[in-house]
C-alpha cells in the first residue's frame, strides 16, 4: 500500500473572491469540492491512507470528509500554525506516516487537475531506485515555469528558474506538482522552519548526488491557480476531458445538481454546472460556467466562462464573460462585464451600471 500527502494549506490568493470563505481545494469543481476529485483518483490508484497538510481555513476539511470512510480512505489532518512552505508542510506531517524508510510516499499539490497515471509514477520510482520521482509535463510555452531537464534515462539533471531568454529554454519539461518521495528523504527535510521543495530540497538533493527521476506524462494537466483556470477545469471535468471518478453524474454539456431549478428554455452548454438550489431563469444562456448552490441567474442573462458564487444573483439580461461573482453578491439587470472582472462577496452592482468594462 502506498500512502499519500496532500498539500492543501495555500491561501488561494489568486482565486479571490472564491477563496474568501472557502479554502482553494474546497471550491466546487464539477459539483463537488475539488479535493474530492484528487482523493477519488488516489483511491482508484490503490492509495488507502492520506494525510492532509492544512493551514488556511483548516477547520473546513475534517467536518466535510471526516475519516475518509465514504471514499474508502483513511484520512488524517495536520495543521500548520505558521506557514512552512511545501517542504516544511511535508516534513510537518511525517509523524503521521506509516511507511518504512525505503518505502514510497506520494505527494500531491492541492491545486493541480491532472490525468496522471499514478501507478506508473510509483512503478517508475521503484524501477529507478530513485530518492525522489517527479511527474513532469510538457508545455508549449515554458517561460512561466521552472524547467526540469532530464537525461536519456529520465534522470533529472537540473532545476532551472523561469527562462528569461529563448536561449535559456533548454527543455519544455516542467514540474507538474506530483511526486514520489522515499520516506527517509521526507525525514531529512529540516523541521520547524519554512522549506521549499522546489527551491531548496530538490536542488540540494541534486547537489548531494541523490537520484531524482523524472517521468513525463503529458495527459491532461491544469494548474487551477486562477479563476479562469478553475472554471475551465470544472467544465473539462463535466465534459469528460479531465478524468475523475468523483463527478456526480454523467459527463456531458451540463451537470445540474438535485434541487436546482432550470427554466425549460434556458440553454446550458460547455460543461456548465448548476449547483443545488440554484435557479436559472427563462431564456438564460450559460456556457462553460459554474453557478454555485443557491445562486440565481435571472431571465435573459448570458453567462460565459464565469463563476457565480453561493447565493449570488445575476440580473435579467446581464452579460458576463470571464467573470467571478463572489458569494452573496448581486449584479443588477442590464450590466455587461468582461474578462477579468471580479465582484467581491456581498457586493452590489446597480442595474445598468457597467457596460463593456473589465474591472469592478
Amino acid at each position: 500500500m502506498t500512502e499519500a500527502i496532500l498539500l492543501v494549506g495555500g491561501k488561494g490568493t489568486r482565486l479571490r473572491p472564491l477563496t474568501v470563505h472557502t479554502p482553494k481545494p474546497m471550491v466546487p469543481a464539477a459539483g463537488v469540492p475539488f479535493l474530492t476529485h484528487q482523493l477519488a483518483r488516489a483511491r482508484a490508484a490503490g492509495v488507502e491512507h492520506v494525510v492532509l497538510a492544512t493551514s488556511y481555513l483548516a477547520e473546513v476539511f475534517e467536518p466535510y470528509f471526516g475519516d475518509g470512510a465514504s471514499l474508502g480512505l483513511h484520512l488524517e489532518y495536520v495543521t500548520e500554525v505558521d506557514p512552512l512552505g511545501t517542504g516544511g508542510a511535508i516534513r510537518n506531517v511525517a509523524r503521521r506516516l506509516h511507511s518504512g524508510p525505503d518505502e514510497p510516499v506520494l505527494i500531491f499539490n492541492g491545486d493541480i487537475l491532472t490525468g496522471l497515471d499514478i501507478p506508473a509514477l510509483v512503478d517508475t520510482h521503484r524501477a529507478a531506485g530513485a530518492d525522489v520521482s517527479l511527474h513532469l509535463t510538457r508545455v508549449p510555452d515554458p517561460r512561466a515555469f521552472g524547467l526540469v531537464p532530464t537525461d536519456g534515462t529520465g534522470r533529472v539533471t537540473a532545476f532551472l528558474e523561469k527562462p528569461q531568454t529563448p536561449e535559456e529554454i533548454v527543455t519544455d519539461q516542467i514540474n507538474a506538482g506530483a511526486y514520489v518521495f522515499r520516506r527517509s528523504v521526507i525525514d531529512a527535510i529540516p523541521a520547524g522552519r519554512p522549506v521549499s521543495v522546489e527551491r531548496e530540497t530538490f536542488p540540494g538533493l541534486l547537489a548531494d548526488g541523490a537520484h531524482l527521476q523524472g517521468m513525463v506524462d503529458s495527459t491532461y494537466w491544469l494548474d487551477l491557480g486562477t479563476p479562469a483556470a478553475f472554471v475551465r477545469g470544472s467544465a473539462d471535468l463535466v465534459l469528460g476531458r479531465a478524468p475523475s471518478p468523483a463527478v456526480p453524474g454523467r459527463c456531458g454539456e451540463r451537470l445540474v445538481l438535485p434541487t436546482a431549478e432550470v427554466a425549460p428554455d434556458a440553454k446550458l452548454t460547455g460543461g456548465t454546472v448548476i449547483g443545488a438550489g440554484a435557479v436559472i431563469g427563462e431564456g438564460a444562456r450559460i456556457a462553460g460556467s459554474t453557478v454555485l448552490d443557491g445562486a440565481v441567474v435571472e431571465p435573459g442573462a448570458v453567462v460565459t466562462d464565469s463563476m457565480i458564487g453561493r447565493g449570488a444573483r445575476v440580473g435579467a439580461r446581464t452579460v458576463l464573460s470571464g467573470v467571478v461573482v463572489g458569494d452573496g453578491a448581486r449584479v443588477g439587470a442590464d450590466n455587461e462585464l468582461r474578462e477579468g472582472a471580479r465582484i467581491w462577496c456581498g457586493a452590489e452592482v446597480p442595474d445598468a451600471a457597467i457596460r463593456f468594462s473589465s474591472d469592478a
